[in-house]
Order: C-alpha cells, then structure tokens, then sequence
C-alpha cells in the first residue's frame, strides 16, 4: 500500500478547511453565507452523493458472494450504535448529539474506499463500497435522528423518515436492486452535484474553525476519548469479532479499515442546523483525522 495515498487524502482534508478558516476570517463566508452554504449541502449536494453512492454493479450472485461482509458491516453498525448510547452519558447534551452522531458516521466514503483500494486494489473497492451500504443507511437513518430527537415518536420517524438524505437512501436501493440505468445528462447531473459535497462540506467546517481562538483547545480529554473509540476500539471489535467467526482475511480487512476512519465531515454540519455544538464537532474532525495518519497506517500493518 502506498502510504502517500493516506497521507495525500488528508493533506487534501485539511487544506480545504483552511480555506474555511480564512474565507471566515477574512469576512468572505459570515453566518448568512454558511446557513445558505449548509442548507445547500444537506438539501441538495448530500441527497445527490448519497443517490449515487448506490449505484454500484449488482445481482443475485453478487448478492450471495456479499452477504458475509454485508452482515459483518450491519455488525459493526450494531456495535456502534451501542457504545454511542452508552460511551457518552454524561456529556452535556449539545455534545452528546455530536458524539453519538460521530461514533456510528465516520468519513468512510471518502478515506475508506481510497484506503481499501489502496490496499487491496480493485476487489477492495467493490467489497468496500458494498461494506458501507449498512453505514450509509444507519448514518441517515438512526444517524440522523441523534440531532432530530425532540417531539413524539410519530414527529421523529416522520422527520427522520422524511429527511432528504433518507430520501436519497431509497432511491439509491431502488436504484441498485433493480439496476435502473439514467440517462447520461441525469447521470453527469448527479455525479457533478454529489461531487461539490467533500469541498463544501470541508470548507463550512474550516470557517467553525475560524471561530476558534485558542487552536489548543482542539485537543481535550473529551475529543481524545471519542477518537480512541472512533479510531481504534471500534476497529478492534469488528477485528476481533471477524477472526472468531473465522472471516477470510480479505473481508476482515475491509471491515476493520472500513470501521476505523475518523469522523464523519457531516457532524460539524448538521450539529450547526440541529442546535448540535458544532464548534466541538469541528475539534473532533480536526483531531480524529490527524491522529488517523497514525492509527490507519497501524491497522494496516496489523491486517
């Protein structure tokens, strides 16, 4: 695997939310230009990414040769979502929305796939794209209602149910499962829409980090203990847990890389449409992806 493919991803990462920090800084993106920027992002450029993120080749034997590291990759869900509800009780509740949100969401879709072809070409990118359809759906799905909580069970599922990017995860299945061609200028569409999502997503999140003062105060107990659990205890259960029921070591690998990247760029983004603390969403995207320069790497040293 060539390590500078890791490095060049998060060298990317980061100068995109430095053009935040100084687009905010200089006054170019104020709060006016970011709520736009940010309804943009959730109501158009994400529902696009996510439509075509499922718009992978499939059929019934594929389905079958898949179902091993798809049940795996609902596993590590399952495992996510558990220790988000119980890793974080004491938290204060604007950050306890950011880190549930962040522990069952990671930036997979990004780093994952180009970390997972690196490391195991071509077939790591077809099983990895197949291993982040249950995170896909889980991420908009119990994901998203981690910031839409408030109210009845009946305006919860309605606005979860109802919530463009869930939207976008139905069209997608249909989409897959059914193999539905689009015409090409509906094709170029969404592919150029969904393709504005990383570097907008980035840059709303440099411009919450330009409000930070004291860059410091990025690094706290709190956004430690969540990239220790985001980075290597989640890993370490599904690594564990693929070995003991004896999964050949090319799913193994997937899932553990797959389940090992840090936080998702979202969390800064819908923790600021959702009265999250979208200033210490932003320090746990900083720090994770930093401290993932070391920890993927090491993952793959032990895989």
């Amino acid at each position: 695997m060539e390590i500078t493919k890791i490095l060049s991803l998060q060298g990317i990462l980061f100068l995109l939310m430095m053009i935040g920090i100084v687009a905010k800084r200089k006054g170019i993106l104020n709060d006016a230009g970011r709520a736009v920027l940010t309804d943009l992002l959730i109501y158009i450029f994400l529902p696009a990414m996510i439509t075509n993120s499922f718009r992978v080749k499939f059929d019934y034997e594929i389905l079958i040769r898949f179902l091993v590291i798809i049940t795996f990759a609902f596993a590590a869900q399952f495992i996510s979502m558990f220790l988000a509800e119980i890793l974080y009780r004491n938290q204060p509740e604007g950050r306890k929305k950011v880190l549930k949100y962040a522990t069952v969401s990671s930036n997979a879709g990004f780093m994952g796939l180009a970390v997972v072809e690196g490391v195991y070409e071509s077939a790591g990118l077809m099983y990895g794209s197949v291993c982040l359809i249950p995170q896909r759906i889980v991420m908009w799905s119990a994901g998203i209602s981690c910031f839409t909580s408030s109210g009845s069970k009946k305006e919860i599922f309605k606005r979860v149910a109802l919530h463009p990017c869930i939207i976008a995860v139905y069209v997608g299945l249909v989409l897959m499962f059914f193999q539905i061609p689009l015409p090409v200028f509906l094709d170029k569409t969404l592919r150029s829409v969904g393709g504005c999502t990383t570097s907008i997503s980035m840059i709303l999140i440099g411009s919450i980090l330009g409000e930070i003062k004291d860059i410091k105060s990025v690094i706290s107990k709190t956004v430690l203990y969540y990239s220790f659990v985001r980075l290597i205890l989640i890993p370490l259960i599904v690594f564990a847990m693929c070995r003991i029921c004896g999964v050949n070591a090319l799913s193994t690998g997937i899932e553990v890389l797959i389940s090992g990247m840090p936080a998702a760029s979202t969390s800064a983004i819908l923790a600021a449409k959702y009265d999250g603390d979208y200033i210490f969403a932003g320090k746990c995207i900083v720090c994770s992806t930093i401290l993932s320069i070391i920890t993927i790497p090491l993952w793959c040293m032990v895989l």
